[in-house]
């Protein structure tokens, strides 16, 4: 029940108790102090010209102090509650009516994006859409939602999306494109009212089954994204075993590739500052960044330390890397397959088991039952973790639906056995912080993954090299940066992102002096950094 209805059930429960009480108190006041007996219609009266301040017919004045004192306590509490129904009633009611609803419709957008659905990854797509001063609409079907929205800025109308007036009014016909995720079997509907609206428009679509891809494209979706299965395997990369320990990486050229590395207990690298390190030096790899206290920093400071579960972005030759990665993993190698434990069994989860397949059997924890499920339970429940072997794993793979679940799951998981490591899935981006907070030692966000994806897929000016990773790696085109150096042109500290190849003629080049290589216009760059900083490069040498 929603909060306004249950505070008008309770208003009224109020005045009836309070009601009846006065009543049957003051029929028995009559009778005993004023020696007056009457019928209870006849004091239900009185109780309600005192409530409504309308007089008090024959009974007034009264002879005793009891009498008057009730009197004065009724009246009292119908003040009271009078008040209060102006408080449950009418100050709700002007709410509504003073609000500023959401239009149903816009007259002044062109070469826009619609995005019908408001969900976190659309949330990540919109903001994504803002740092490259691109114009959306979203289209949201609750009027509620979508004045919210409308108050806080957001460009929306309210409108069902499966209806062709809708998308009309959205002016789907003038949009670059038209992004759909609203329940599975909805955006299908979405994608034929946008195909007898406006036929020429590119439709994406996000589903969470990615068997329904199929019917999507039947429908006419171009592009049937599914993030959650590329989260999933991507989290199952970030398990350390026996067989591998590669990290994940990403293959810039030839020659170069972009790793991230975790520090691990027992490395020759713990303990030590970057400064201290001297990882260019000794290895010959650029740092391009770290994260520290959850926060990626780009080209980390000297004296930034280096700790067991820090996590380094390195770029270098692939033999050069693979010497640093020796001496950040652990100088005790693991015997025997680990013990890695599943818990949430949806579309991640079970992306994360198929990819583990091959290298571990994990045991999988669900609040359901379910083919693959070895324990069934709640997460955050220690009796069911430890039936899971949590004490004796080496890994727990957090992929559930709800980030306080998670939250919680990880801080009874790191109680249990404080030398786990816990790699968890975050729904929004905004809990990221939350959950390395709790103890997790890695954290993807399924919107931020989603917000790359769909930028991509949209604008294929950028092409994103990577999208599950925690920073974007991106290759676009920078003719603003034509005739400058990375030097001259301050690119570090005007946007904080980093180049790391450039890309002429075919060719992708890794090795260049900062301070004397010059820039053509046909040039493309690879740019690695957070999205913010990614949007801030291309906005200033994107042209």
């Amino acid at each position: 029940m929603a909060l306004a209805s249950r505070r008008t059930v309770y208003y009224l429960a109020l005045v009836v108790a309070t009601t009846v009480g006065f009543t049957a108190t003051y029929n028995v006041g009559m009778a005993v102090w004023e020696n007056q007996p009457q019928p209870l219609y006849r004091s239900l009266e009185v109780v309600f010209q005192t409530f409504t301040t309308t007089g008090y017919g024959e009974d007034a004045p009264w002879s005793t102090v009891q009498m008057n004192v009730l009197v004065i306590t009724m009246q009292l509490a119908g003040i009271g509650l009078i008040l209060t129904a102006v408080d449950v009633f009418a100050v709700p009611w002007l709410r509504e009516a003073l609000a500023a609803s959401a239009p149903e419709s816009v007259s002044d957008l062109s070469e826009h994006v619609v995005v019908c659905g408001y969900t976190p990854r659309t949330d990540a797509f919109v903001n994504e859409l803002d740092a490259r001063d691109r114009e959306s609409l979203l289209v949201v079907p609750d009027p509620e939602t979508a004045r919210d929205l409308h108050e806080d800025g957001y460009r929306v109308i309210r409108g069902d999306p499966e209806a062709t007036g809708t998308l009309e009014n959205a002016r789907v016909g003038d949009a670059v494109a038209l992004v759909v995720d609203v329940a599975d079997d909805a955006n299908a509907s979405v994608a034929l009212a946008a195909r007898e609206t406006a036929p020429e428009v590119r439709v994406v679509t996000l589903v969470e089954d990615a068997d329904l891809e199929r019917y999507h494209r039947a429908a006419g979706v171009e592009d049937v994204l599914s993030p959650r299965q590329l989260l999933g395997e991507s989290l199952a990369a970030e398990v350390p075993t026996a067989i591998t320990t590669d990290p994940a990486e990403v293959v810039v050229g030839e020659d170069f590739e972009l790793v991230e590395l975790t520090v691990a207990e027992g490395s020759d690298l713990a303990g030590r500052t970057v400064g201290a390190a001297g990882l260019r030096d000794r290895y010959g790899v650029e740092v391009i960044g770290g994260w520290f206290d959850g926060e990626f920093r780009r080209a980390a400071a000297p004296g930034a330390p280096i700790e067991v579960g820090t996590h380094l972005l390195v770029a270098g030759d692939p033999a050069e890397v693979a010497a640093l990665r020796e001496v950040t993993s652990s100088t005790v190698r693991p015997v025997g397959a680990p013990q890695v434990v599943v818990a949430g069994f949806g579309d991640s989860g079970r992306a994360a088991y198929d990819a583990l397949g091959g290298r571990v059997r994990p045991t999988v924890l669900d609040v359901e039952d379910a083919s693959g499920v070895d324990v069934v339970g709640d997460a955050r429940d220690p009796d069911v973790l430890s039936a899971a072997g949590i004490e004796d794993a080496s890994t727990l793979l957090v992929t559930l639906g709800d980030d306080t679940t998670a939250v919680f799951t990880t801080l009874i998981a790191r109680e249990l056995n404080p030398d786990l490591r816990i790699v968890v899935r975050a729904n929004e981006e905004a809990n990221v912080r939350k959950l390395y907070r709790a103890g997790a030692d890695y954290v993807q966000s399924l919107a931020a993954v989603s917000g790359r994806m769909l930028t991509s897929t949209v604008f294929e000016d950028e092409e994103v090299l990577t999208y599950d990773r925690r920073v974007d790696v991106v290759r676009l085109p920078a003719p603003g940066l034509a005739g400058h150096t990375l030097a001259d042109a301050d690119v570090g500290a005007r946007t904080d992102a980093t180049v790391v190849a450039v890309v002429r003629d075919g060719e992708t080049i890794t090795e260049f002096d900062p301070e004397s290589f010059q820039f053509d216009t046909d040039d493309e760059v690879v740019v690695v950094g957070t999205g913010d900083a990614v949007a801030r490069f291309k906005d200033a040498f994107g042209g």
